[in-house]
């Protein structure tokens, strides 16, 4: 995991301005995760993994302002960045490492992540659900907004032209795009949808489905029963 510690420590500074500019339709990406994070609490204890700076937990907490969240990621510049943005809130917290080994603690009543999972190889993406699943309480819910392969290659090679053709499209600058091409085809490690789903089944969570899809980009939500 070192490599990717590196890779997002050297983009840190300018993360946040980039992402309209990388994620098609980010305003429903993100909001859908925000959405789905559902607990009956005022308070409700919140954990972000691979939150870099910060963007899905700012908004999670407009929803629960009066949270207790801690935003977990390997990359301390990453995190420098969303201490900034949150440094006036005191129920905010933060630690560095890498969650795909370190205890997770708990237990949590949200978990949430956004565009992080799929640098995992997916062993560990199956491990990683697991533990999840241990973290969270009965009726907790776990929100991954995230990457995914298409089903087959045909509709790998189709996801990523349409995100090609948004790159172009923008405002980036040519080396701003290939350099944002360079992360994906050595940092990426997409797997299938279906296969993710099942996974989430199978470590035990009663409630699974996809409430986001925009070729490769989905959201999904999975709840431990009551």
């Amino acid at each position: 995991m070192e490599y990717i510690r590196q890779a997002f420590d050297a983009i840190a500074a300018q993360y946040d301005s980039q992402r309209v500019h990388v994620i098609p339709d980010i305003q429903n990406f993100y909001g859908s995760a925000v959405w789905a994070a559902e607990c009956p609490k005022k308070n409700p204890s919140i954990l972000d993994i691979g939150a870099g700076t910060g963007l899905l937990s700012a908004m999670i907490l407009e929803k629960f302002p009066r949270s207790d969240l801690t935003l977990l990621d390997i990359s301390e510049k990453m995190l420098a960045v969303a201490r900034e943005r949150f440094r006036e809130k005191k129920n905010v917290h933060y630690r560095t490492g890498d969650y795909s080994t370190i205890d997770l603690g708990g237990s949590y009543d949200i978990i949430c992540s956004a565009l992080s999972i799929h640098h995992l190889e997916s062993p560990d993406k199956r491990k990683l659900f697991d533990r999840i699943y241990r973290a969270l309480p009965p009726g907790g819910v776990f929100i991954n907004a995230d990457q995914v392969q298409g089903e087959t290659p045909y509709f790998s090679q189709n996801f990523l032209e349409y995100w090609d053709s948004f790159l172009r499209n923008g405002v980036l600058r040519q080396e701003e795009i290939a350099e944002i091409q360079k992360r994906r085809d050595t940092l990426d490690k997409n797997e299938k949808l279906s296969v993710q789903l099942r996974w989430l089944a199978e470590s035990g969570f009663s409630d699974v489905d996809t409430i986001y899809k925009n070729r490769t980009f989905i959201v999904t939500v999975a709840r431990k029963q009551l």
